[in-house]
C-alpha cells in the first residue's frame, strides 16, 4: 500500500485526430517522468481530441492505443489515465482507461453524453460506475460533462479517495469547470483531479486548460497557468485524508438512496 500516492497531471495541446503524433508526443513527456511518479493523468480523448468521427478513428480494447499505452505503462513503471475512442460489439465508446504496469487495468464508459457536442449521436453511453483500489487507494474515473451529475460522483460511504475527470472543456466555461472541481471535492470528501488540455480544435473551440487537484477542503494543490501546456505533480496522503473524515464525519448525515 501507498500511504503517499504521487500523481501527475499533462495539460497538453492535442493535434487533431492524429494518433500517432499525439502517442509520439506522450511518450516523450513519459521518458521524463519515468521514476518520479505513480500515476499520469492525460485530457479526455487524448490521441485524437474530442471529434464525432468515431467510426473513423475507433479502435478495440487491443487496439494500438492501448497496447501501446500498456507497454509504456510497464517500460515507464506508471499507471496512465485518459480516455480514447473504443469500438465495441458494433458500438463506440468515450472510453476512460486505467493502465498500470504489469496489465492491471480498469475501464469506465462515459455515462452522460455531450448533446450540445452531438456526442450521443455519435457515441453510446456506459451505465456502469468504475470504482477500484489500488496500492491501496480506491479511484473512481469519470469523464469531463459526468462533472456536470453530482449524483453520479456520490461518495455517501467513502467508497473511493481520488476522483478523477478527464476532460476537453471550453474555455468558455471555465468557471463552471473551476466550480464544480472544488465543490465535487467539498460534498465527497475525497481528493478530486481535474485534467483538461489547452489549444484550439478544428472545430475552432478554444481550451484554457484550468487543469486542477483539490483536496477535501476544497483547496488547490497544483498550480497551472492557462493556455499553457505542463505537467504538475503532487503527493497525495491517504492518513490526512481519513483523518480529515474521522474528525468531520459529514458523510455519515448522507441521504441514502440508490440510482
Amino acid at each position: 500500500m501507498k500511504t503517499a500516492l504521487r500523481i501527475s497531471l499533462a495539460q497538453i495541446d492535442i493535434a487533431w485526430e492524429n494518433i500517432q503524433e499525439n502517442l509520439r508526443r506522450l511518450e516523450i513527456k513519459l521518458q521524463a517522468l519515468s521514476g518520479k511518479t505513480d500515476i499520469v493523468v492525460l485530457p479526455e480523448m487524448f490521441s485524437t481530441g474530442f471529434t464525432m468521427q468515431s467510426h473513423l478513428f475507433a479502435e478495440t480494447i487491443n487496439g494500438n492505443t492501448i497496447s501501446t499505452l500498456r507497454k509504456w505503462a510497464t517500460k515507464y513503471n506508471l499507471a496512465l489515465v485518459g480516455s480514447y475512442i473504443c469500438s465495441e460489439n458494433e458500438a463506440y465508446y468515450n472510453r476512460a482507461f486505467f493502465l498500470a504496469p504489469n496489465n492491471e487495468e480498469h475501464f469506465y464508459d462515459k455515462r452522460h453524453l455531450f448533446r450540445m457536442g452531438n456526442e450521443p449521436k455519435h457515441f453510446s453511453a456506459g451505465n456502469k460506475r468504475c470504482i477500484f483500489s489500488w496500492q491501496g487507494w480506491k479511484i473512481n474515473l469519470l469523464i469531463c460533462y459526468d462533472l456536470r451529475f453530482p449524483v453520479w460522483s456520490r461518495n455517501v460511504i467513502n467508497e473511493y479517495d481520488l476522483l478523477i475527470y478527464v476532460a476537453n472543456w471550453p474555455a468558455s466555461r471555465s468557471h463552471v469547470w473551476d466550480t464544480l472541481l472544488c465543490a465535487r471535492a467539498i460534498e465527497n470528501q475525497s481528493y478530486v483531479c481535474g485534467v483538461n488540455r489547452i489549444g484550439n480544435d478544428a472545430m475552432g473551440i478554444s481550451y484554457n486548460g484550468g487543469s486542477a487537484l483539490y483536496n477535501m477542503r476544497g483547496e488547490n494543490l497544483v498550480n497551472f497557468n492557462k493556455n499553457e501546456e505542463g505537467i504538475c505533480t503532487v503527493n497525495l496522503e491517504i492518513d490526512t485524508l481519513r483523518s480529515f473524515r474521522t474528525k468531520f464525519p459529514v458523510w455519515r448525515d448522507s441521504d441514502f438512496f440508490s440510482l
